[in-house]
């Protein structure tokens, strides 16, 4: 590895700028090449980070190419939902290093393929949930892990915005592997798996699941309302769509007290401990540059070690979340073409 960790980018994207401006405003790493299926809308994605600091960005049309790229470190894969098997696989067989858009893969089973793929060839991978990397779900672990709020009791969430239905776009597209649970669902599920963790809950004993779908005109989850239940009666809830509005909070319930994210818990830049008759504490937590840096950090950091997952975000949570999902979309009869 050189002076800058070289990163190629499958999938030129919205949600890759947000990696792109990380990984060229971190000091160590760079952005090398740019891969896209449509080589002009690749090459434009590249012209914007080219940065006077850090050396120039490459593009391409061409996987096979982008993995040919000498001195590239890792990749980092943001193509819709259902194109991140094909790619992590690509990557993985060419020994690349990969971190991979949420949710991994869409089915636990496909996921724990590539999982084993990743550790017959040692080659690092990670699903790219930025959330568990965030200052302030590390003040919220060091809570619960203290029962600042006594003992768990529940758990609530919600992940809710409108937007205009458009049948051909990733989150409306069954052959994009659409809808709301896959799309944004997965925080709701996946940081509620890890407060309950963080809490000393056994988060595999399987729960009960009670899943209420809204299907859109194309099929997939347009609402879904879910609640998952666990033993000694702790319950979780959260709601996620994209049809309407919610205050987009997460608020875990103890015995003592509560804790709340406000506000885009994926994205939490504040935490609140309310203790029962206490004034509550407010920490907050502000991001050094856009909040991807934390899980670059983590990825970079493993592969330089020659780890092939992180101990923060390991492969068998990333199986185990999708199971939760398989069952919900069992429920609630959502079916993708290529499954």
């Amino acid at each position: 590895m050189g002076e800058h960790f070289a990163w190629g980018l499958i999938g030129p994207g919205g949600i890759a700028q947000r990696f792109a401006d990380a990984v060229q405003r971190l000091p160590d790493s760079r952005l090398a090449m740019v891969q896209g299926r449509d080589a002009a809308r690749a090459a434009a994605f590249a012209a914007q980070w080219v940065r006077e600091d850090k050396p120039s960005v490459r593009s391409t049309d061409s996987i096979a190419a982008l993995l040919a790229e000498p001195g590239l470190d890792a990749v980092y894969i943001a193509t819709p939902h259902a194109f991140h098997a094909a790619a992590i696989e690509q990557c993985l067989a060419a020994g690349k290093p990969v971190l991979c858009e949420k949710p991994l893969v869409t089915d636990a089973a496909t996921a724990a393929r590539l999982a084993a793929l990743a550790r017959e060839r040692g080659v690092f991978l990670m699903e790219a949930l930025w959330s568990r990397f965030l200052p302030a779900y590390q003040t919220v672990g060091q809570w619960l892990r203290e029962q600042a709020i006594g003992p768990l009791r529940a758990i609530q969430s919600s992940f809710c915005f409108h937007t205009p239905f458009d049948a051909t776009s990733r989150a409306h597209d069954p052959a994009q592997a659409g809808g709301a649970l896959l799309d944004i669902g997965v925080y709701n599920l996946s940081l509620t798996r890890w407060a309950l963790q963080q809490a000393g809950i056994d988060v595999d004993e399987a729960p009960t699941l009670h899943a209420r779908a809204l299907k859109g005109p194309t099929g997939v989850d347009q609402r879904l309302a879910v609640m998952l239940g666990f033993a000694d009666g702790i319950a979780a809830q959260f709601v996620c769509g994209f049809d309407g509005s919610a205050d987009n909070g997460m608020r875990i319930f103890g015995r003592d007290g509560v804790i709340t994210l406000p506000e885009h818990f994926w994205e939490a830049r504040r935490a609140l401990l309310q203790r029962s008759g206490e004034s509550p504490t407010v920490i907050d937590a502000p991001f050094g540059i856009n909040g991807f840096e934390y899980e670059v950090i983590e990825a970079m950091r493993c592969i330089r070690a020659g780890a092939i997952e992180s101990p923060l975000m390991p492969l068998d949570e990333t199986i185990a979340t999708l199971r939760w999902m398989d069952a919900l979309r069992a429920q609630i009869g959502v079916r993708y073409p290529f499954e």
